[in-house]
């Protein structure tokens, strides 16, 4: 895996951390930066040295979404095929975000809008502090609240009529509101956050990976599934996981009365 060229990465102890680093603009998008957030999140399935992935702010802020003079002004002079070769390029970022096997936390901080409020709903847990302000103002640029996913994520977040509430109004949604609701998980201290979001992915990480994974994959698969297809998808991947080496050493643990140590096979 390269060195990204658009956003900070760090690894430790197998959690990556990913930032972006444009805190004196409160850390907006770029193309460059979309296509090679995409493409990193799409190589992750493949890298086992990575088990679990921390999206955190950076000086205060979490992203101020798409960047007004690099993105939006360039938009306005584009083709139907330019725009709709863009919107794809967005969309495959949330893709490679829920396909790519590893549980991914949202560390948010401050302002987190647009294509940022996007990548917060599209991680698998968010913890923020009360100063995060949220929002999916694309109604408020003159488009439709239908961006990324956001009409088919968002409600199985937080309920369709507060979904519905926040996509056609572009209004913030405050910390105390995201965690009533269910869009966070929980609120820290500002000068907590970094800590409690690299606790919660270690322990995360130190985990049964493959299990994760699996859990990861049935979470985005089974909303199209009915009752019965998820209990029967959920039994065929709990039959593989017993077939992992993890499955064997918490039974050989919990029998020595030790606590397991996973090998994430």
């Amino acid at each position: 895996m390269k060195s990204p060229k658009h956003f900070l990465l760090e690894i430790d102890e197998g959690v990556a951390t990913v930032r972006l680093d444009r805190p004196e603009r409160k850390n907006p998008l770029t193309f460059e930066s979309y296509d090679e957030l995409g493409r990193w999140f799409r190589g992750l399935a493949h890298e086992d040295h990575i088990n679990a992935v921390v999206f955190a702010s950076n000086g205060g802020n979490f992203s101020s979404g798409g960047d007004v003079h690099d993105i939006i002004g360039p938009l306005t002079a584009m083709s139907m095929k330019d725009l709709l070769r863009f919107t794809r390029m967005t969309g495959e970022l949330v893709k490679a975000m829920i396909n790519c096997g590893k549980p991914i936390i949202a560390a948010v901080d401050g302002v987190c809008v647009g294509a940022g409020a996007i990548i917060a709903m599209a991680s698998d847990l968010r913890i923020a502090t009360p100063e995060a302000k949220t929002a999916f103002l694309f109604t408020r640029v003159g488009l439709a609240g239908c961006d990324m996913g956001a009409c088919a994520i968002l409600p199985r977040i937080i309920g369709q009529g507060r979904a519905a509430e926040l996509l056609y109004t572009g209004r913030a949604m405050n910390a105390q509101e995201g965690e009533t609701w269910g869009f966070f998980n929980r609120l820290v201290p500002q000068e907590e956050l970094r800590a409690n979001a690299m606790e919660l992915a270690k322990r995360i990480a130190a985990g049964p990976n493959f299990a994760h994974m699996m859990t990861k994959t049935m979470l985005a698969q089974e909303w199209s599934m009915s009752i019965e297809q998820a209990i029967e998808a959920e039994a065929q991947a709990q039959a593989i996981c017993m077939k992992t080496g993890d499955f064997l050493r918490a039974y050989e643990a919990f029998v020595a009365k030790e606590k397991p140590v996973f090998g994430g096979n």
